[in-house]
């Protein structure tokens, strides 16, 4: 009987050797497995947020580009009012010399008419 129960006993603690060194041999490729799992999360993560940083300047730039191109056509078309008012002045200045001109040979005329008697 003292086999037996010797026997028994061997057997106890050969089962708790046998699974404590398994238990920690699986624990390690769960370990990795989750590690793994986390790293591809996190470089799923990264790319997702490089995307929309990518996206975002993107954006901005597209706004910046348009901001600077409706400046171009409002300081073309400043320019275009500018030029054009220039040439209504120069007009207007013109007009008014002739006039004037006009108005001294009318009243030259009218002072050295001859007077007759």
């Amino acid at each position: 009987m003292k086999k037996v129960i010797a026997t028994l006993i061997a057997g106890l603690f050969a089962g708790a050797a046998f699974a404590q060194t398994a238990a920690p041999a699986t624990a390690p490729a769960t370990a990795a497995h989750a590690d793994a799992a986390h790293a591809k999360d996190a470089a799923k993560v990264q790319k997702e947020v490089a995307q929309a940083d990518a996206k975002e300047a993107k954006v901005a730039a597209k706004a910046d580009a348009k901001v600077a191109k409706e400046q171009a056509e409002a300081n073309k078309d400043v320019a275009e009012a500018k030029a054009d008012a220039k040439h209504k002045k120069a007009k207007a200045h013109e007009k008014a010399a002739k006039q004037k001109a006009d108005a001294k040979e009318d009243a030259a005329h009218l002072t050295t008419a001859p007077q007759t008697k």
